[in-house]
């Protein structure tokens, strides 16, 4: 194979050692390979930093091991070329496996070009990864505790979800305060309703009379509690990210256009996949890296149904869910393209193939700078009006109707077609 760089290093990661191995190939010289190991305390790091530069080493690659590349890429990305790779891409032939080996092998593909760098953003946008990524988690574990609350009060058959919408509203609140406490009757705790509840209240009442012992008193307690605490967190979170999201407030804008899409999604979309589109190939590279496109298997000329693709499991998740808002929205293209592939294909494929559209809508913005433009929700009726017509008359004719399409004629028509 033809040596593309002169002068690399392959490094094996792990959580206590890195193996790190240089690969000089000078004109006219044989190869050369030098192997030192080296610890991941920040000083070890810094001295394999200074040993490749003293070796005017210029590319270094290595696998994107769980998040132990991180603080290895941090040390090294302001002196070198750092390659991330993918470890599924660059795994070795099946043999004898040492972490020597290893390094080789990065080393020698590194060299000849072989390594597609996996995208890594800038750090600013690093830092407001890891910012939303964590609300997620927070979002998560709320959304846990939630049902784990209305659990319980199953468990006591109390049935305060079946009447109130929200149970975590400040009517389900309250009532849920006097259920912890224990001191009022199924009527007074109706009388805590508000709003539109008020009207419910008698049907509250029955739904209020349960068994609560102690215990599971002391458990609802708990986990309002924790509930609360995290809306606490969520709150904190959300003012830092904010801040953070200073720089992109016209990417931010822009992208708040697409139905479904609020600024919680907009931020991770930029945070995700940063506000550059030239690192990606094309639209089709950014939806197979975000796991939003089919899979691929074709044998002997065959294509079989796959399941999607393994992508960036934090961007394909929220953008999953901004999918369900978007198909509630009147009038827009993806809700009648949600309904017409959810009787086909069901719910869940529907709502990721939504959720592609949305990352490709959010794609061209991002590349182009424009607004996003609506194309109505009879736009796939418009881009195929035989099919359509064809269909809606096979369907009368399953009714017993006896039907025949012709042409609307305008006034225009009408008057030309009339007799002198």
């Amino acid at each position: 194979m033809e040596r593309m760089v002169e002068r690399c290093a392959g490094l094996d990661v792990h959580q206590a050692t890195v193996v790190a191995c240089v690969l000089i190939n000078e004109r006219g010289r044989r190869p050369r390979k030098e192997l030192r190991t080296f610890g991941t305390m920040t000083h070890e790091l810094e001295a394999l930093r200074d040993w490749l530069v003293a070796e005017r080493v210029t590319h270094v690659a290595m696998e994107s091991t769980g998040v132990y590349w991180r603080p290895i890429h941090a040390v090294l990305e302001e002196h070198f070329t750092v390659i991330v790779g993918n470890a599924r891409h660059i795994r070795n032939v099946p043999g004898r496996k040492t972490d020597v080996k290893d390094a080789e092998w990065i080393a020698e593909l590194v060299c000849c070009g072989l390594i597609r760098p996996s995208f890594v953003p800038a750090k600013p946008l690093r830092e407001l990864r890891e910012l939303l990524r964590y609300r997620r988690k927070l979002t998560e574990a709320q959304a846990a505790e939630r049902n784990r609350l209305q659990k319980q009060l199953e468990i006591a058959n109390i049935k305060l979800g079946s009447v109130a919408t929200d149970v975590f509203g400040a009517s389900g609140r309250a009532i849920l305060r006097a259920l912890i406490e224990g001191a009022s009757s199924p009527v007074e705790m109706a009388g805590l309703a508000r709003g539109r509840l008020r009207r419910k209240r008698d049907e509250l009442a029955h739904a209020l009379k349960g068994r609560l012992d102690d215990t599971q008193r002391f458990l609802l307690s708990m986990q309002l509690r924790r509930v609360e605490d995290i809306e606490i967190l969520i709150k904190e979170l959300d003012q830092h990210i904010t801040g953070k999201l200073g720089p992109y407030q016209t990417e931010l804008a822009l992208l708040m256009q697409i139905p479904g899409v609020d600024w919680v999604v907009a931020a991770a979309l930029i945070a995700e996949i940063g506000v550059d589109m030239s690192v990606f190939v094309s639209v089709h590279h950014l939806a197979a890296w975000a796991g939003l496109c089919p899979g691929s298997h074709e044998s002997a000329g065959k294509r079989k149904n796959t399941t999607a693709r393994k992508g960036n499991v934090h961007l394909r998740t929220m953008l999953v869910g901004a999918a369900r808002p978007a198909a509630r929205t009147k009038g827009s293209y993806f809700k009648d393209k949600y309904y017409r592939l959810k009787a086909r294909r069901g719910s869940m494929r529907a709502a990721l193939a939504i959720a592609h559209k949305i990352l490709v809508a959010a794609y061209h913005m991002l590349a182009r700078r424009v607004d996003y433009r609506e194309l109505g929700e009879a736009y796939l009726d418009r881009i195929d009006q035989t099919r359509t017509a064809i269909n809606l008359k096979r369907r009368l004719e399953r009714l017993g109707y006896v039907v025949s399409i012709l042409p609307q004629t305008t006034p225009s028509d009408a008057q030309a077609t009339r007799p002198a």
